[in-house]
Protein backbone atom coordinates (compact mmCIF):
# COMPACT_ATOMS: atom_id res chain seq x y z
CA UNK A 1 0.00 0.00 0.00
CA UNK A 2 1.03 3.52 -0.55
CA UNK A 3 0.15 7.14 0.30
CA UNK A 4 0.70 10.22 -0.90
CA UNK A 5 1.99 13.39 0.74
CA UNK A 6 0.83 15.84 -1.81
CA UNK A 7 2.26 19.52 -2.60
CA UNK A 8 0.49 21.58 -5.15
CA UNK A 9 2.59 24.14 -6.97
CA UNK A 10 1.51 25.76 -10.11
CA UNK A 11 -1.08 23.20 -10.78
CA UNK A 12 1.49 20.45 -10.71
CA UNK A 13 1.21 16.85 -8.27
CA UNK A 14 3.93 16.07 -6.45
CA UNK A 15 4.05 12.86 -5.00
CA UNK A 16 6.67 11.15 -2.11
CA UNK A 17 5.73 7.42 -1.99
CA UNK A 18 6.53 5.41 1.34
CA UNK A 19 5.74 1.63 1.50
CA UNK A 20 3.75 1.19 4.64
CA UNK A 21 4.85 -1.25 7.40
CA UNK A 22 3.38 -4.55 7.13
CA UNK A 23 2.51 -4.56 11.27
CA UNK A 24 0.79 -1.13 10.49
CA UNK A 25 -1.34 -2.52 7.59
CA UNK A 26 -2.62 -5.15 10.28
CA UNK A 27 -1.66 -8.01 8.10
CA UNK A 28 -0.01 -9.47 10.70
CA UNK A 29 -2.97 -10.22 12.90
CA UNK A 30 -2.19 -9.93 16.90
CA UNK A 31 -3.35 -7.99 19.84
CA UNK A 32 -7.28 -7.25 18.37
CA UNK A 33 -9.39 -9.93 18.31
CA UNK A 34 -10.19 -11.74 14.92
CA UNK A 35 -13.88 -12.07 16.06
CA UNK A 36 -14.37 -8.60 17.25
CA UNK A 37 -17.34 -7.98 15.05
CA UNK A 38 -17.13 -4.11 13.27
CA UNK A 39 -19.17 -1.25 14.39
CA UNK A 40 -20.03 0.10 11.12
CA UNK A 41 -21.48 4.20 11.24
CA UNK A 42 -21.59 6.78 8.09
CA UNK A 43 -20.66 10.27 7.55
CA UNK A 44 -21.93 12.03 4.61
CA UNK A 45 -20.61 14.69 3.03
CA UNK A 46 -23.38 15.48 1.05
CA UNK A 47 -21.68 14.71 -2.35
CA UNK A 48 -23.38 17.03 -5.49
CA UNK A 49 -23.61 15.28 -8.82
CA UNK A 50 -22.50 17.02 -11.87
CA UNK A 51 -25.13 19.08 -13.44
CA UNK A 52 -27.44 18.69 -10.55
CA UNK A 53 -28.79 21.07 -7.64
CA UNK A 54 -27.40 21.14 -3.82
CA UNK A 55 -30.67 20.63 -3.02
CA UNK A 56 -30.94 17.69 -4.45
CA UNK A 57 -28.10 16.27 -2.72
CA UNK A 58 -29.38 17.25 0.89
CA UNK A 59 -32.69 15.71 -0.26
CA UNK A 60 -30.48 12.74 -0.91
CA UNK A 61 -28.80 12.75 2.38
CA UNK A 62 -32.29 12.49 3.82
CA UNK A 63 -33.01 9.06 1.87
CA UNK A 64 -29.60 7.79 2.44
CA UNK A 65 -29.88 7.99 6.41
CA UNK A 66 -33.64 6.59 6.66
CA UNK A 67 -32.05 4.21 4.51
CA UNK A 68 -29.00 3.18 6.80
CA UNK A 69 -31.34 3.12 10.08
CA UNK A 70 -33.07 0.25 8.88
CA UNK A 71 -29.75 -1.19 7.71
CA UNK A 72 -28.59 -1.03 11.75
CA UNK A 73 -25.90 1.41 11.20
CA UNK A 74 -25.14 3.17 14.42
CA UNK A 75 -24.56 7.12 14.01
CA UNK A 76 -25.25 9.03 10.90
CA UNK A 77 -22.77 11.98 10.54
CA UNK A 78 -22.95 15.35 8.69
CA UNK A 79 -20.03 17.09 7.40
CA UNK A 80 -19.39 20.89 6.94
CA UNK A 81 -17.78 22.14 3.87
CA UNK A 82 -17.39 25.74 2.42
CA UNK A 83 -17.12 27.21 -1.22
CA UNK A 84 -16.99 23.52 -2.48
CA UNK A 85 -18.82 22.79 -5.67
CA UNK A 86 -18.78 18.83 -4.94
CA UNK A 87 -20.74 18.90 -1.18
CA UNK A 88 -23.61 20.58 -0.10
CA UNK A 89 -23.06 19.89 3.58
CA UNK A 90 -22.24 23.80 4.91
CA UNK A 91 -24.21 23.88 8.32
CA UNK A 92 -24.47 19.87 9.45
CA UNK A 93 -26.20 21.05 13.04
CA UNK A 94 -29.18 22.51 10.50
CA UNK A 95 -29.08 18.65 8.73
CA UNK A 96 -28.83 16.98 12.15
CA UNK A 97 -32.20 18.43 12.75
CA UNK A 98 -33.69 17.43 9.16
CA UNK A 99 -31.85 13.97 9.51
CA UNK A 100 -33.31 13.54 13.35
CA UNK A 101 -36.92 14.14 12.05
CA UNK A 102 -36.99 11.57 9.43
CA UNK A 103 -35.67 8.77 11.16
CA UNK A 104 -36.13 7.44 14.95
CA UNK A 105 -33.35 5.50 16.45
CA UNK A 106 -29.76 6.44 14.81
CA UNK A 107 -27.59 8.62 16.20
CA UNK A 108 -27.04 11.83 13.98
CA UNK A 109 -23.94 14.53 14.80
CA UNK A 110 -21.54 16.50 13.10
CA UNK A 111 -18.92 15.27 11.26
CA UNK A 112 -18.24 17.56 12.42
CA UNK A 113 -18.63 21.54 13.50
CA UNK A 114 -15.51 23.76 12.52
CA UNK A 115 -15.17 25.28 15.40
CA UNK A 116 -12.88 27.75 14.63
CA UNK A 117 -15.14 29.83 12.52
CA UNK A 118 -17.86 30.31 15.65
CA UNK A 119 -18.76 31.07 18.93
CA UNK A 120 -18.69 28.35 21.25
CA UNK A 121 -22.09 29.56 22.98
CA UNK A 122 -23.55 29.57 19.75
CA UNK A 123 -23.06 26.09 18.53
CA UNK A 124 -23.43 24.61 22.29
CA UNK A 125 -27.01 26.35 22.01
CA UNK A 126 -27.39 24.50 18.77
CA UNK A 127 -26.22 21.32 20.48
CA UNK A 128 -28.71 21.63 23.27
CA UNK A 129 -31.63 22.80 21.31
CA UNK A 130 -30.60 19.26 19.39
CA UNK A 131 -30.36 17.20 22.06
CA UNK A 132 -33.69 19.03 23.56
CA UNK A 133 -35.82 18.15 20.95
CA UNK A 134 -34.15 14.59 19.62
CA UNK A 135 -32.78 13.49 23.78
CA UNK A 136 -30.04 11.00 23.46
CA UNK A 137 -29.34 10.94 20.03
CA UNK A 138 -27.26 13.34 19.12
CA UNK A 139 -23.19 13.39 18.89
CA UNK A 140 -21.46 16.77 18.45
CA UNK A 141 -17.84 15.78 16.31
CA UNK A 142 -15.65 18.97 16.65
CA UNK A 143 -12.92 19.61 14.04
CA UNK A 144 -10.13 22.11 13.79
CA UNK A 145 -9.77 22.08 10.26
CA UNK A 146 -11.22 25.41 8.54
CA UNK A 147 -13.33 22.79 5.80
CA UNK A 148 -12.39 25.80 2.93
CA UNK A 149 -9.55 27.79 1.68
CA UNK A 150 -8.04 30.57 3.91
CA UNK A 151 -10.13 33.30 1.80
CA UNK A 152 -13.37 31.72 2.70
CA UNK A 153 -12.75 30.87 6.40
CA UNK A 154 -11.79 34.68 6.17
CA UNK A 155 -15.67 35.25 4.87
CA UNK A 156 -16.97 33.33 7.22
CA UNK A 157 -15.45 35.42 9.94
CA UNK A 158 -16.12 38.80 8.28
CA UNK A 159 -16.06 41.44 9.33
CA UNK A 160 -14.21 40.23 12.18
CA UNK A 161 -10.76 39.02 11.76
CA UNK A 162 -10.30 34.58 11.26
CA UNK A 163 -9.51 33.12 14.74
CA UNK A 164 -6.29 31.74 14.72
CA UNK A 165 -5.37 28.21 15.24
CA UNK A 166 -4.04 28.85 18.85
CA UNK A 167 -7.68 29.87 20.39
CA UNK A 168 -9.04 26.36 19.36
CA UNK A 169 -8.12 24.37 22.58
CA UNK A 170 -9.92 27.58 24.33
CA UNK A 171 -13.07 27.23 22.24
CA UNK A 172 -13.23 23.63 22.84
CA UNK A 173 -12.87 23.94 26.85
CA UNK A 174 -15.34 26.73 26.75
CA UNK A 175 -18.00 24.82 24.27
CA UNK A 176 -18.08 21.69 27.04
CA UNK A 177 -18.53 24.10 29.77
CA UNK A 178 -21.62 26.02 27.63
CA UNK A 179 -22.75 22.56 26.92
CA UNK A 180 -22.95 21.80 30.66
CA UNK A 181 -23.03 25.22 31.77
CA UNK A 182 -20.26 24.80 34.11
CA UNK A 183 -18.25 26.81 33.14
CA UNK A 184 -15.28 28.10 36.24
CA UNK A 185 -16.51 30.70 38.32
CA UNK A 186 -13.12 32.88 36.91
CA UNK A 187 -14.26 32.80 33.34
CA UNK A 188 -15.45 36.24 31.72
CA UNK A 189 -18.65 34.53 30.94
CA UNK A 190 -19.24 32.15 33.53
CA UNK A 191 -22.55 34.06 34.73
CA UNK A 192 -24.01 33.03 30.97
CA UNK A 193 -26.54 30.31 30.71
CA UNK A 194 -26.61 28.38 27.60
CA UNK A 195 -30.00 27.52 26.36
CA UNK A 196 -32.28 26.44 26.37
CA UNK A 197 -33.53 24.68 29.94
CA UNK A 198 -32.32 21.80 30.94
CA UNK A 199 -31.90 19.30 27.69
CA UNK A 200 -29.87 16.10 27.63
CA UNK A 201 -26.04 17.10 26.44
CA UNK A 202 -24.39 15.55 23.16
CA UNK A 203 -21.62 13.30 23.30
CA UNK A 204 -18.69 15.62 22.29
CA UNK A 205 -15.85 14.25 19.63
CA UNK A 206 -13.09 15.91 18.34
CA UNK A 207 -12.24 14.96 14.86
CA UNK A 208 -8.67 15.17 13.07
CA UNK A 209 -6.32 13.86 11.34
CA UNK A 210 -3.32 15.00 13.54
CA UNK A 211 -1.44 14.25 16.76
CA UNK A 212 -2.66 17.53 18.17
CA UNK A 213 -6.71 16.71 18.33
CA UNK A 214 -5.72 13.57 19.13
CA UNK A 215 -3.68 14.96 21.95
CA UNK A 216 -6.01 17.35 22.80
CA UNK A 217 -8.96 14.66 23.06
CA UNK A 218 -6.73 12.61 25.26
CA UNK A 219 -6.11 15.49 27.66
CA UNK A 220 -10.24 16.32 27.84
CA UNK A 221 -10.98 12.99 28.22
CA UNK A 222 -12.83 13.14 25.23
CA UNK A 223 -13.38 10.93 22.22
CA UNK A 224 -11.66 10.65 18.91
CA UNK A 225 -12.10 10.27 15.19
CA UNK A 226 -9.60 9.75 13.40
CA UNK A 227 -10.00 11.20 9.70
CA UNK A 228 -8.24 8.45 7.82
CA UNK A 229 -10.46 8.81 4.64
CA UNK A 230 -8.54 12.46 4.65
CA UNK A 231 -6.14 10.02 2.83
CA UNK A 232 -3.61 12.55 4.66
CA UNK A 233 -0.09 11.09 6.49
CA UNK A 234 -2.21 7.97 7.15
CA UNK A 235 1.04 6.23 7.84
CA UNK A 236 1.25 7.62 10.83
CA UNK A 237 -2.58 6.81 12.14
CA UNK A 238 -2.18 4.15 13.86
CA UNK A 239 0.78 5.80 16.09
CA UNK A 240 -1.58 8.97 16.85
CA UNK A 241 -4.14 6.77 17.74
CA UNK A 242 -2.18 4.83 20.23
CA UNK A 243 -0.86 7.99 21.62
CA UNK A 244 -4.10 9.10 22.20
CA UNK A 245 -5.29 5.78 23.94
CA UNK A 246 -2.08 6.29 25.90
CA UNK A 247 -2.41 9.54 26.82
CA UNK A 248 -5.70 9.32 27.77
CA UNK A 249 -7.28 11.06 31.30
CA UNK A 250 -10.68 9.34 32.27
CA UNK A 251 -13.19 11.88 32.13
CA UNK A 252 -16.64 11.87 34.27
CA UNK A 253 -18.63 11.18 31.09
CA UNK A 254 -15.68 8.34 29.40
CA UNK A 255 -13.69 6.66 31.44
CA UNK A 256 -11.82 4.86 28.65
CA UNK A 257 -10.72 5.96 25.00
CA UNK A 258 -12.98 6.00 22.51
CA UNK A 259 -11.75 5.60 18.43
CA UNK A 260 -13.38 5.64 15.54
CA UNK A 261 -11.70 5.77 12.25
CA UNK A 262 -13.19 7.09 9.08
CA UNK A 263 -12.87 5.24 6.29
CA UNK A 264 -13.73 5.62 2.45
CA UNK A 265 -15.95 2.69 0.80
CA UNK A 266 -17.75 1.43 -1.89
CA UNK A 267 -18.87 -1.76 -2.23
CA UNK A 268 -20.50 -3.60 -5.41
CA UNK A 269 -21.57 -7.24 -6.49
CA UNK A 270 -18.04 -7.21 -7.78
CA UNK A 271 -14.84 -5.89 -7.94
CA UNK A 272 -14.99 -4.36 -11.60
CA UNK A 273 -18.47 -2.94 -10.62
CA UNK A 274 -17.14 -1.10 -7.00
CA UNK A 275 -13.82 0.16 -9.44
CA UNK A 276 -16.38 1.34 -12.14
CA UNK A 277 -18.28 2.96 -9.28
CA UNK A 278 -15.25 4.72 -7.35
CA UNK A 279 -14.27 5.98 -10.10
CA UNK A 280 -16.59 9.03 -10.10
CA UNK A 281 -14.72 9.98 -6.79
CA UNK A 282 -11.10 9.33 -7.39
CA UNK A 283 -11.58 11.75 -10.33
CA UNK A 284 -14.29 14.22 -8.26
CA UNK A 285 -11.30 14.14 -5.70
CA UNK A 286 -8.51 15.38 -8.10
CA UNK A 287 -10.59 17.41 -9.74
CA UNK A 288 -11.34 19.28 -5.97
CA UNK A 289 -7.26 19.23 -4.97
CA UNK A 290 -6.53 20.99 -7.93
CA UNK A 291 -9.49 23.38 -8.21
CA UNK A 292 -11.42 22.05 -10.93
CA UNK A 293 -14.14 20.80 -8.47
CA UNK A 294 -17.75 20.50 -10.51
CA UNK A 295 -19.91 18.47 -9.15
CA UNK A 296 -19.60 14.53 -8.83
CA UNK A 297 -18.82 12.87 -12.40
CA UNK A 298 -20.74 10.03 -13.83
CA UNK A 299 -18.92 6.54 -14.00
CA UNK A 300 -19.20 6.96 -17.91
CA UNK A 301 -17.33 10.46 -17.64
CA UNK A 302 -14.96 9.23 -15.42
CA UNK A 303 -14.20 6.39 -17.73
CA UNK A 304 -13.60 9.06 -20.56
CA UNK A 305 -11.02 11.24 -18.72
CA UNK A 306 -7.41 10.75 -19.63
CA UNK A 307 -5.41 11.14 -17.11
CA UNK A 308 -2.07 12.44 -16.83
CA UNK A 309 0.95 10.61 -15.70
CA UNK A 310 0.92 12.79 -12.45
CA UNK A 311 -2.62 12.41 -12.11
CA UNK A 312 -3.06 9.16 -12.67
CA UNK A 313 -0.41 8.19 -9.52
CA UNK A 314 -2.35 10.35 -7.65
CA UNK A 315 -5.15 8.42 -8.05
CA UNK A 316 -3.85 4.76 -7.48
CA UNK A 317 -2.30 6.28 -4.52
CA UNK A 318 -5.39 7.65 -3.05
CA UNK A 319 -6.94 4.50 -4.01
CA UNK A 320 -4.97 2.75 -1.54
CA UNK A 321 -6.47 4.51 1.27
CA UNK A 322 -10.04 3.36 0.26
CA UNK A 323 -11.46 -0.12 0.41
CA UNK A 324 -13.61 -1.25 -2.58
CA UNK A 325 -14.35 -3.86 -3.91
CA UNK A 326 -16.77 -7.29 -3.76
CA UNK A 327 -18.37 -7.62 -0.09
CA UNK A 328 -15.81 -10.14 1.25
CA UNK A 329 -13.01 -7.64 -0.04
CA UNK A 330 -14.11 -4.56 1.59
CA UNK A 331 -15.22 -6.97 4.68
CA UNK A 332 -11.75 -7.87 4.87
CA UNK A 333 -10.30 -4.38 3.94
CA UNK A 334 -12.18 -2.94 6.92
CA UNK A 335 -11.07 -5.65 9.39
CA UNK A 336 -7.44 -4.85 8.59
CA UNK A 337 -8.25 -1.05 9.14
CA UNK A 338 -10.02 -1.79 12.66
CA UNK A 339 -6.73 -4.08 13.37
CA UNK A 340 -4.06 -1.43 12.30
CA UNK A 341 -6.08 1.07 14.95
CA UNK A 342 -7.04 -1.38 17.41
CA UNK A 343 -10.84 -0.55 16.91
CA UNK A 344 -14.31 -2.15 16.12
CA UNK A 345 -15.43 1.55 15.81
CA UNK A 346 -15.71 2.74 12.59
CA UNK A 347 -17.42 5.27 9.87
CA UNK A 348 -17.79 4.60 6.19
CA UNK A 349 -17.88 7.47 3.57
CA UNK A 350 -19.60 5.93 0.46
CA UNK A 351 -19.53 7.86 -2.59
CA UNK A 352 -20.58 7.13 -6.09
CA UNK A 353 -22.71 9.54 -8.70
CA UNK A 354 -26.10 7.55 -7.91
CA UNK A 355 -27.96 7.59 -4.62
CA UNK A 356 -29.16 3.81 -5.36
CA UNK A 357 -25.62 2.85 -5.95
CA UNK A 358 -24.24 4.42 -2.37
CA UNK A 359 -27.50 2.73 -0.50
CA UNK A 360 -26.95 -0.48 -2.10
CA UNK A 361 -23.12 -0.38 -1.16
CA UNK A 362 -24.37 0.42 2.54
CA UNK A 363 -26.72 -2.54 2.31
CA UNK A 364 -24.01 -5.65 0.86
CA UNK A 365 -21.17 -4.10 3.44
CA UNK A 366 -23.95 -4.68 6.25
CA UNK A 367 -24.52 -8.03 5.54
CA UNK A 368 -21.27 -8.82 4.72
CA UNK A 369 -20.29 -7.54 8.14
CA UNK A 370 -23.09 -8.93 9.58
CA UNK A 371 -25.25 -5.52 10.90
CA UNK A 372 -28.61 -6.75 12.13
CA UNK A 373 -31.05 -4.37 10.49
CA UNK A 374 -33.30 -2.71 12.43
CA UNK A 375 -36.95 -4.28 13.40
Amino acid sequence: MLVACILISSGVLVLHDRDLPEHQLGRIRRGFPLSHKLELSVVDQSPVRTGESAGQALRDTIALAVAVEKLGYQRYWLAEHHSLPNFAGTSPEILIGQVAAHTNKIRVGSGGVMLSHYSALKVAENFRMLGALYPGRIDLGVGRAPGSDQITAAALSFPGQPREIRHFPRQVVDLIGFLNNNLEDTHFFSGITAGPGEPEVPDVWLLGSRYESANMAAQLGLPFAYAHFFGINVEEGPAIVANYKQNFQPSERFPEAKVNVGVHVVCAESEEEALRLSASRNLSRLFNITGRANGIPSPEDAAKYIYRADEAAFVKQYQDVCVDGNPQQVKEGLEEISEMYQTPDLSVVTITHGLSERIRSYELLGEACGIPPLE
